[in-house]
């Protein structure tokens, strides 16, 4: 499996009003650093850097990585 690396894309596409994403540092402890909100059908295209490690996703989303799609809640 390949591990994630700055300068993976991903992408989430919000299918409701209010989907939250929230970018987290890397290194010795891990803390929101970044946060913006979609309203449905708002797609953001998005990148690991070297100080984002994680990325944390509140509502219902389409996620779109190099490991494929999913759905943050099924339907």
């Amino acid at each position: 499996m390949k591990e994630n690396q700055a300068g993976d894309y991903f992408v989430v596409k919000a299918k409701e009003n209010g989907v939250s994403v929230i970018g987290m540092t890397r290194g010795r402890d891990t803390r929101f650093h970044h946060s913006e909100k979609l309203d449905k059908g708002e797609v953001m295209l998005a990148q690991f850097t070297e100080s984002t490690s994680a990325v944390k996703i509140r509502g219902k989303a389409e996620v779109m990585t190099p490991f494929g799609k999913m759905d943050t809640e099924e339907e």
